[in-house]
């Protein structure tokens, strides 16, 4: 299918630092990463750690924390992982979901969609 990027803005939440550059969109991936090296000069500081399985197969234990996302002018809420320094920054199949986006596998470029998808139970 080919790579697909696209520029992207991240702050943590709660923060006023900026960390903005193009990230590898990955639709294998849950989350977004930025190496922890860039999280920690912005201040951000761990909130968690989650199990995340690896592409090779290995689980590994990875600190995260809350950010806002900003792609293709739209903003998006979710975590981002502290990835090992030198690792590429990755953009998660949840950050594009809820940004209502997609991958054009034919372009390579991220699309907008029209409308966001909801799913809802109406109580009668």
């Amino acid at each position: 299918m080919g790579l697909t990027y696209a520029r992207v803005t991240v702050t943590p939440y709660g923060g006023a630092m900026k960390f903005t550059q193009e990230f590898l969109v990955v639709t294998g991936a849950t989350d977004s990463v930025i190496p922890q090296s860039k999280l920690h000069a912005m201040g951000v500081e761990p909130e968690g750690r989650m199990r995340y399985e690896m592409a090779d197969g290995r689980k590994v234990l990875l600190q995260y924390a809350a950010a806002k996302f900003e792609v293709m002018g739209r903003i998006a809420y979710g975590k981002v992982v502290f990835g090992p320094d030198g690792i590429e920054p990755h953009l998660g199949v949840t950050i594009l979901e809820s940004a209502a986006l997609r991958v054009n596998p034919v372009s390579k470029k991220l699309e907008k969609l029209t409308a966001g998808l909801m799913k809802a139970i109406i109580a009668r």
